[in-house]
């Protein structure tokens, strides 16, 4: 039976890598969007459904919601929670509250309502895998970025809850850990870095393939580093 993932984030460098590797293991890939230059990254083919929706918005998301349980040949077994940001600043004595609260709602607050939304789904269809993404540095802190590195381990944390509680639901949830990725966004800002090194996105999406799968049905909770070389 075809299956169905929600895939925050989408349309970005990782996420465009993501959607093409899932629909070529054959599921039925729900993309929301909200840029549309991003569009672009994103090849139309079957299997694809691309949705207009602010994710920070939980009317929004039960809209994408709604449009990913559309199709009753395809249940809702995967979300993938991707949407996020950095923001690098000063130390912490130097950084404005509404700065560093910025990271927590730009990181934590789409990857929350998803979920939310898409986990009644998930145990209505017998169970499901959530893949959240985090950050090395959450493990591994460098100054100058406490907001998005306290939010991005608020993300572990969060998916280690979800993992905890809907255990017995047949739900499983774990985190990514990406060091830096290698996206044309990351090779522009950082010009004279050693990119072979970087993590390439069809490797991070190859892994979130698997954790979606049913090969990983033992996993859940985790925290899974995908450093690349770097």
């Amino acid at each position: 039976m075809q299956r169905t993932a929600i895939i925050t984030g989408g349309t970005g460098g990782l996420g465009s890598a993501v959607v093409r590797r899932l629909l070529d293991d054959g599921w039925r890939a729900v993309v929301p969007w909200i840029a549309e230059p991003e569009l672009e990254r994103v090849e139309t083919r079957d299997g694809l459904e691309l949705v207009r929706a602010d994710l920070f918005e939980a009317a929004a998301v039960r809209d994408v919601l709604t449009r990913a349980t559309g199709h009753a040949g395809a249940p809702v077994r995967g979300v993938v929670n991707l949407v996020g940001g950095f923001a690098a600043g000063g130390r912490v004595g130097e950084t404005p509250i509404e700065d560093f609260e910025r990271q927590f709602r730009l990181n934590l607050r789409p990857t929350y309502l998803v979920t939310k939304a898409a986990l009644p789904e998930l145990v209505r269809n017998g169970g499901g895998s959530l893949v959240c993404v985090g950050t090395r540095a959450a493990v591994s802190p460098f100054s100058g970025a406490a907001g998005y590195i306290a939010s991005k381990a608020a993300v572990i944390a969060f998916a280690q809850a979800v993992a905890v509680e809907y255990r017995a639901d047949g739900v499983r949830a774990n985190a990514i850990l990406p060091s830096v990725i290698d996206t044309p966004a990351n090779r522009a800002s950082m010009p004279n870095a050693d990119h072979e090194r970087w993590v390439k996105p069809a490797e991070i999406a190859a892994v979130i393939a698997h954790l979606l799968s049913d090969d990983s049905a033992p996993v859940s909770g985790a925290a899974i580093p995908v450093y690349g070389r770097a």
